[in-house]
């Protein structure tokens, strides 16, 4: 068997992000036509974007290690993505659902920063110096990400709360009719979006 080596920890790990970086390219999509808020519409638009160039990064660090871009599967993430799937599914009202997305969001984001943080300091103890520069900046697009999840979900969460707060309104008084503008009147949902049933 042959000796296992801190390179060998290295390439598998980045087979591994690889592999998640294209699942997630795949899963963005899908949270964009489930979320009501453009903002996070626009948020996760960006991300996708965004994704797609840390797929290239990775594959700069493959080269510059003289290793073919090869996936191994991220079993981490394909359990993330599935749980963000029963979350969209679960919470289906669009103001919940925004909430949902944005958890399930920076569950992926966290994995990724610990991912990523791992790689590039392996890098610099391995004396690859290109590669943990690139490594850095990847990470460090992610802890951005990761922040202005959490400033959209302050506002998020607080709409989805006062929905919450208006149904129940409702339902004790009966009187539907003079509920209904108060849960369309934020600005930052998309009144001509059809809810998704998953």
């Amino acid at each position: 068997m042959a000796a296992k080596t801190l390179r060998n920890l290295f390439i598998d790990e980045l087979k591994d992000t690889y592999d998640a970086e294209h699942r997630i390219t795949k899963a963005l999509p899908k949270l964009i036509k489930a979320a009501s808020s453009e903002a996070l519409v626009a948020g996760f638009e960006s991300h996708l974007k965004q994704t797609l160039e840390h797929i290239v990064r990775l594959e700069k660090v493959f080269e510059l290690i003289d290793v073919t871009p090869a996936r191994k599967t991220c079993k981490a993430m394909v359990g993330l993505l599935a749980e963000g799937e029963e979350l969209m599914e679960e919470f289906g009202v669009p103001g919940l659902r925004d909430a949902a997305l944005i958890a399930a969001a920076q569950k992926v984001e966290h994995y990724e920063m610990a991912t990523y943080g791992c790689l590039r300091t392996w890098a610099q103890v391995m004396g690859e110096d290109k590669a943990r520069h690139l490594l850095q900046q990847t990470l460090d697009e992610e802890g951005t990400t990761d922040h202005k999840l959490t400033e959209l979900a302050v506002k998020l969460n607080t709409e989805a709360l006062s929905s919450e707060e208006n149904v129940d309104l409702e339902d004790e008084d009966g009187d539907e009719g003079s509920m209904a503008p108060a849960r369309r009147s934020s600005g930052t949902t998309r009144s001509t979006k059809t809810p998704r049933n998953r």
